[in-house]
């Protein structure tokens, strides 16, 4: 079968080496098969690292991550220089196979089972900005990349306070500021409560003066009504009173001129 089914990224493990410290690097691998592929991840020393997930499936077309995890070391190697490598095997498994369903017997090479293997070393670099390290018989002696010079000691004088009330002074000196501010916050809050009082007294003024104006109006208007009944029952009463001596004077006016 000469199809590749992974492509790994990088393809060499590197860890930055310090003594007693982990160091881990990460592994991108991508399908490039249209096909469902299970990978496992082997190692030479499995007490020297940590691999996690050492299996997995990746769908078709896609990646997936795994990240190495070298152990804390108490010495370095020689030349730090590890013999350590790691095989990548990859295989084709059925549609929907999913990261539980993955068993050993999938990397199994009998029944003429194809199975792709990779294989990457490990390379061993120093940090950056830090002391060269040479191992000798087995630890680690660290050489400083430059020399300090040679610093000649030097001795202050102390130099006594003639007066200690200055140094008092200086001392009080903020306390004195943050009081002061303390106080002219103070008087801008009571200046701000007697506005504020102000402000609700004279609320309360115009809402007094307008109620007494709605009072005034309404008694204004009852006035009003009870002018205008009276005025329309005098008027009522009043017109038969005048068409009577109307009445009266047409009458005696015929009288006069029909018997003269």
């Amino acid at each position: 079968m000469g199809q590749v089914l992974l492509e790994i990224e990088p393809r060499e493990l590197k860890f930055t080496f310090e003594l007693k410290k982990q160091s881990s690097c990460s592994v991108h691998l991508v399908n490039k098969s249209s096909d469902y592929v299970a990978f496992k991840v082997k190692t030479t020393s499995p007490k020297r690292y940590c691999v996690r997930p050492n299996t997995g499936v990746i769908l078709p077309r896609s990646s997936c991550d795994f990240t190495v995890t070298m152990q804390a070391q108490k010495v370095a190697p020689p030349d730090m220089q590890l013999r350590d490598k790691f095989l990548i095997q990859g295989t084709v498994v059925p549609y929907g196979t999913t990261d539980e369903d993955v068993v050993p017997s999938f990397f199994s090479k009998e029944n003429g089972r194809y199975i792709e293997e990779n294989k990457l070393r490990v390379v061993l670099v120093s940090p950056p900005h830090s002391p060269v390290l040479q191992p000798i018989n087995g630890a680690l002696k660290q050489e400083s990349v430059y020399e300090a010079p040679n610093l000649k000691e030097t001795t202050l004088k102390e130099t006594p306070v003639s007066n200690d009330q200055e140094v008092d002074d200086v001392k009080n000196l903020p306390l004195f500021h943050v009081s002061k501010e303390a106080e002219d916050l103070k008087l801008k809050l009571n200046d701000l409560e007697v506005k504020l009082n102000e402000a609700e007294n004279t609320v309360t003024r115009l809402k007094e003066e307008n109620g007494v104006a709605i009072q005034e109006r309404d008694k204004l208007q009852q006035e009003i009504v009870l002018l205008r009944r009276k005025c329309k029952a005098r008027i009522q009463v009043g017109f038969p009173f005048l068409f009577v001596v109307f009445m009266t004077i047409v009458g005696v006016a015929l009288g006069y001129l029909l018997h003269p």
